[in-house]
């Protein structure tokens, strides 16, 4: 069966409308709860959610399913992403859901689903509740007294406080460090400011007055210049800039020059590696990583491991390769030492620990190599599978690569999230980058854009 219903990170698309839906959320609930519900025990689910005003009509829906399969529910409230993955282990839970639409727009909302491990599903496994879904026949409603409970969990905040805190190194110490920290009115509006303060630091807080409108907007990992501005104007030290649910996170130096999560991870791969801490020797990123960064590590002994983009696809090959360090170049960055999924507080600690340690400033710590000139354009389109498959596309993409050579590479491909192509070049040669790119976006038929 192919998968429809869900996308490289979950279920995703516009509130209240197919998929994201009441009736949808139920059903997945209805479908999540009775895959996972095994043994003789009662059966629990975590949901955790982000400041969209959605969440609290899909967190219903979704509460409402499984409860009538006799699966009980602990209520997070509004909760990073990687704590909703902690807790479910650390509850003993036999699944977690977080209902986030990660860096997009409040009219966007999505569920991302995790095992009793706290890892997020595997293709097969989504599949399997996807079939139940467009089955919903196939759901085995609990008796009456069966039926689940369903309560809110105290002190979610203090309990992902402190896991945070025990991931960075012994004694991070933060004083004398001004930083800014931009929450983008999300998930982590308390937690991140609260993370920081904890360790010493003196925290300048941005994007924490979420009101169910406001998240993503104009602020957070997706518009860091509010956070250049800021870091800038306070004479800061360092800025944090974390998405929606904040499993993602960029810098910005105290110059107001941004850091993305390819520096970040060498940076971090070079910091473990001299303490003996890097497995794998080496990292995983995906297939967008910049060329500069393969160069970089390869330079120091290590191998880049790429795979397609999605964070969840990292992991597994993390998982099945022994690798500890991974990520994206988004600013997902994956420490399975410490996480289960991408976790932008624990990857900025990891970061000012490398920082402190080096004894130099952001612009000197996070510069590990230059970034070969890349370029990304996104096409809005009707159907991406048709465009993809044209055969004006699928040669202007061999020309592409042809022209590049040895010297670059260039990555076509539709968006997971949205109706979007994303086209990227990159290679040493800036002009002939733009050149390639340009090339292969005027063969997409004009119809579909």
């Amino acid at each position: 069966m192919s998968r429809s219903l869900f996308g490289t990170d979950g279920v995703r698309g516009r509130a209240n409308t197919a998929p994201m839906t009441a009736e949808v959320a139920m059903r997945i609930g209805m479908a999540a709860g009775q895959v996972f519900k095994r043994g003789g025990h009662r059966n629990r689910a975590v949901i955790g959610k982000d400041t969209r005003l959605s969440g609290y009509m899909i967190e219903q829906a979704l509460t409402a399913g499984f409860l009538s399969v006799g699966v009980d529910v602990l209520l997070l409230g509004p909760i990073p992403t990687p704590a909703v993955g902690f807790l479910t282990r650390s509850m003993r839970a036999d699944m977690g859901v977080m209902i986030s639409a990660s860096h997009n727009p409040y009219e966007d909302n999505g569920i991302k689903l995790f095992g009793p491990d706290g890892f997020k599903l595997s293709d097969a496994v989504e599949r399997e509740i996807e079939a139940l879904v467009v089955a919903p026949t196939c759901t085995q409603l609990a008796a009456p007294r069966a039926i689940g409970r369903a309560r809110r969990l105290d002190d979610v905040d203090g309990r992902y406080v402190e896991a945070v805190k025990a991931s960075a190194a012994r004694g991070l110490d933060l004083s004398g460090l001004k930083v800014v920290v931009d929450c983008a009115n999300g998930a982590a509006y308390k937690v991140a400011p609260t993370v920081l303060w904890e360790l010493g630091a003196e925290v300048v807080s941005v994007g924490v007055s979420p009101d169910g409108f406001n998240i993503n907007g104009n602020c957070g990992s997706t518009h860091p210049d509010v956070l250049q501005e800021q870091v800038v104007a306070h004479g800061a030290d360092i800025g944090l800039a974390l998405d929606g649910d904040a499993d993602r996170v960029v810098l910005v130096c105290e110059q107001g020059k941004v850091i993305d999560g390819d520096q970040l991870m060498a940076t971090i791969a070079n910091y473990w590696a001299r303490d003996g801490r890097l497995r794998g020797s080496g990292v995983v990123a995906t297939v967008m990583s910049n060329l500069g960064l393969e160069r970089y590590l390869a330079g120091h002994g290590l191998s880049l491991i790429r795979t397609q983009v999605g964070d969840r696809y990292v992991l597994e090959r993390m998982r099945a390769d022994g690798f500890n360090l991974g990520g994206e170049q988004s600013g997902h960055i994956i420490m399975t030492d410490h996480a289960t999924t991408g976790d932008g507080l624990m990857a900025a600690l990891q970061a000012l620990s490398a920082m402190i340690k080096a004894g130099k400033r952001a612009s000197e710590t996070f510069h590990a190599f230059a970034p070969v000139p890349q370029l990304l354009k996104n096409i809005r389109v009707g159907d991406a599978d048709a465009v993809m498959a044209a055969a004006p596309v699928v040669q202007a993409i061999a020309a592409a690569e042809q022209r590049l050579g040895r010297n670059g590479r260039i990555l076509v491909r539709k968006s997971g999230t949205e109706p979007l192509i994303r086209v990227m070049a990159e290679g040493d040669d800036p002009d002939l980058v733009r050149a390639v790119v340009d090339q292969v976006i005027e063969t997409i038929p004009r119809q579909a854009v």
